[in-house]
């Protein structure tokens, strides 16, 4: 009897000792055969299978006559050389997500039939580093298979390679009915074509409506046709802007029947494993429009006489690890979600409103279940000793920033008045403290103003607002900070695994890029590897209240790296800190519910702690909720650029002042600052010249004028086409060309690189 082969390691699976004991007879069975093939995808050729089981001679002629018969049964099939399973998938494999089972884990099919039968099922693995963008239902993508030995699970593992395109089988686009009579599909994205619609494939779709289509092969001639598969709804809705958005990004936003039973069965917390904190006057500082509250502080001055002039701060934060329990319905959806996603005009919530706006918000009078970090401070900002408690808690005050603000700038009201001398002054007093902390540590300070959309009742834009930055919304950002570093620092110290907030340094290529841009402008960055935020701040020193102020601190903003949840700690490099966690928003984001779990399991502060289950995952919990986060951040960008364009769309041939945001080969990307929309000005439209592009300088100049534009150029622009639902403007550059700064040096450089480029085969200049 042949011995049992495991074909897991290069060249012949068994170990010299064997095969020494091997007789020169030896021959492997048809199921070893069959079972080194499943295993070895890669090396499952003719002389593959002979090195693996050491056949020489005769032997060889017994193996290719078996394999012939293997095939002739249909057992085995060849493909370039190798030899596979009938019905078994490719080592590399192009696979389409259709899902997610219990876990959350995604589930694929491979694109193409690979024998007869249902399809192989393949658990997706996603790569563990969390770079590049992470696959979503829907996608399709290239990836290594393995077979798994699992007979109640998928077929198959599959880790991920690359992210093919956004599949075409199904886009969205808004059905409109011409004045013929025929029907049309809008498209909402802006590479897509217009499409036609023949009446027998209406699907009862109606003039306005956002549908699902599947676009059939284009013709030579004319545009291609499609079928509406589904109707999600009509454009004159309220919400139908970023409902596009929530389709198009593949947003889970309907709650599932389990998930809202969980959460409307949840009961009340109570004082089982909890400190009675209800009679501290905790107050909740947030937007005035905020409908759920999840972080409450208090500060008072510490007594203690070896820390003079020192502040105890405390943070409490939504306990949501009380209600969300791992392997439940509602924890499997959160995940899934990752985070809560914010539209101008609704929020796609992580959990049910059942949870985040009722049991786990900390409203005013309530008795609501929290953690809390309280933390010592000295009188220099220094963090002397922190603690964790889980308690109840009562919110004194439910406040806005701008009435918290108003109350310390001497304007109280009804409600911040009775406070404002055994609350507020307290920690603005202790906010001062914490900013000298701040101001020691030098985290990258960027001056990049965001920009709120107010929306009239009917979802249609009223106006764009820069929101007033006070120091109220300072003092809770340097409060949660501190809660977060502390979160990091406690779990770290009782060596309990947990997903930190991680931002890396710049990388050096970034580094050389922007080291070169600077000497365009006569601004220097030294060179090396461990760059501290403190640099790129003088750097933004030196040129502020400058022309170029806006310039710098774009160009600073793109050199950074993306930051990102990752078990491996490497630091927060804008923050400037070694260790970091998202801990104060776990009704938003669930690697807050994660960190609440790990300090509950830590410190034995109760149920609902981390479990060995989760700790093995957190690679992959880490991975899924980056790319989460990435999804939301893209669907937001694009309702805004939707909202903006649609709101625009009755000002054709308008003039507005702009800021270039972008230069490439083919144009400038324009921003209007008063919209924060960005538009497109094709380098065909700039003019007669011939127009070179500087990397370097981020430029745009003339190859006979040395003239051009840079990026974050004040312009004036004309709009001259839009495409509300794809979000995409088309602008006319009204400014003319000007000298750029460093001109004379960065024009000659850049001119030799492109008079190179061109002189090489197959290379072409665009005259503009």
């Amino acid at each position: 009897m042949a011995r049992r082969i495991t074909g897991r390691s290069h060249g012949d699976p068994r170990t010299a000792d064997t095969r020494a004991k091997v007789k020169d007879d030896y021959r492997p069975s048809r199921d070893e055969i069959l079972r080194y093939i499943a295993e070895n995808p890669d090396r499952a050729g003719k002389r593959d299978i002979a090195k693996a089981f050491a056949l020489r001679g005769d032997d060889r002629i017994w193996l290719k006559d078996l394999l012939r018969d293997l095939q002739d049964e249909g057992v085995l099939t060849k493909e370039r050389k190798r030899l596979a399973r009938v019905g078994a998938l490719s080592h590399v494999a192009v696979l389409d997500i259709f899902g997610r089972d219990g876990d959350g884990i995604l589930l694929a099919h491979p694109a193409e039939a690979v024998g007869p039968g249902e399809p192989p099922v393949v658990s997706i693995r996603v790569s563990r580093s969390g770079n590049g963008p992470a696959p979503g239902i829907g996608d399709r993508v290239l990836a290594k298979t393995f077979p798994t030995d699992d007979p109640s699970g998928p077929a198959y593992t599959g880790r991920v390679m690359k992210i093919f395109e956004k599949r075409t089988d199904a886009v969205l686009g808004v059905f409109r009915v011409l004045q013929d009579g025929s029907f049309r599909i809008e498209p909402v994205e802006r590479r897509q074509p217009e499409l036609i619609v023949d009446k027998e494939f209406q699907n009862g779709a109606k003039n306005g409506d956002l549908v699902e289509v599947e676009p059939a092969r284009a013709s030579r001639f004319g545009l291609p046709r499609a079928k509406v598969l589904n109707v999600l709804g009509s454009l004159t809705s309220e919400k139908a802007v970023s409902m596009i958005a929530i389709h198009a990004h593949d947003i889970p936003h309907i709650f599932p029947a389990d998930v809202i039973a969980e959460s409307e069965a949840a009961k009340p917390a109570t004082l089982d494993h909890r400190e009675d904190w209800r009679d501290l006057p905790l107050v909740t500082i947030d937007p005035a429009d905020a409908k759920d509250h999840d972080d409450a502080v208090f500060a008072t001055p510490d007594l203690d006489e070896k820390n003079p002039g020192g502040v105890i701060a405390t943070v409490a934060i939504a306990d949501v690890a009380a209600y969300v329990r791992h392997g439940t319905a509602l924890d499997r959806e959160a995940l899934k979600r990752g985070n809560s996603v914010y539209f101008p005009d609704r929020v796609v919530p992580m959990l049910p409103e059942r949870i985040s706006n009722d049991l786990c918000s900390l409203r005013e009078g309530q008795d609501r279940p929290a953690l809390a970090v309280r933390m010592t401070f000295s009188a220099e900002g220094r963090k002397i000793r922190h603690s964790f408690h889980r308690v109840m808690m009562k919110s004194a005050a439910k406040l806005a920033y701008s009435q918290a603000q108003a109350a310390i700038d001497g304007v109280p009201d009804d409600k911040t008045g009775p406070i404002l001398d055994t609350v507020l002054r307290p920690l603005w007093e202790a906010y001062a403290i914490l900013k000298r902390g701040r101001d020691g540590r030098q985290p990258l300070e960027l001056d990049l103003p965001e920009r709120k959309i107010l929306l009239k009742p009917d979802g249609t834009v009223d106006r764009v607002v820069v929101p007033e930055r006070l120091d109220a919304h300072k003092l809770i950002e340097e409060f949660m900070i501190q809660a977060n570093v502390a979160a990091a620092e406690t779990l770290e110290g009782k060596k309990q695994a947990l997903v930190y907030r991680v931002h890396d340094a710049p990388s050096l290529a970034k580094q050389e890029s922007l080291r070169e841009f600077l000497q365009t402008l006569s601004l220097s960055l030294a060179r090396g590897a461990q760059m501290r935020p403190s640099q790129f701040n003088g750097i933004l020193e030196r040129v502020r209240g400058a022309d170029n102020e806006a310039l710098v601190n774009e160009v600073v903003l793109r050199s950074q790296s993306q930051a990102e949840y990752s078990p491996k700690n490497i630091g927060h490099f804008g923050l400037n800190l070694s260790r970091y966690a998202h801990f104060t928003s776990p009704i938003r984001r669930y690697a807050d519910l994660i960190v609440h779990r790990g300090l509950i399991a830590a410190l034995g502060l109760g149920p609902g702690g981390l479990t060995q289950d989760e700790e093995a995952r957190l690679e992959d919990v880490a991975v899924l909720i980056s790319g989460t986060e990435r999804r939301a951040m893209a669907a937001e960008r694009d309702t805004v650029d939707r909202l903006i364009s649609a709101y625009l769309a009755e000002r054709i041939d308008d003039r507005f002042d702009a800021r270039i945001s972008g230069v490439t080969k083919s144009g400038l990307f324009v921003q209007l600052p008063q919209y924060g929309a960005d538009g497109f000005i094709p380098v065909s439209t700039l003019g007669g010249d011939y127009y070179i592009y500087d990397e370097t300088a981020r430029s745009l100049f003339g190859e006979r004028s040395g003239k051009g534009y840079q990026l974050a150029d004040r312009v004036e622009v004309r709009l001259v086409e839009v495409a509300p639902m794809a979000g995409a403007m088309r602008f006319e550059m009204l400014t003319d060309p000007k000298p750029l700064p460093g001109s004379s040096r960065s024009f000659h450089k850049a001119k030799g690189r492109a008079r190179a480029s061109q002189s090489r085969p197959g290379s072409r200049g665009r005259r503009r």
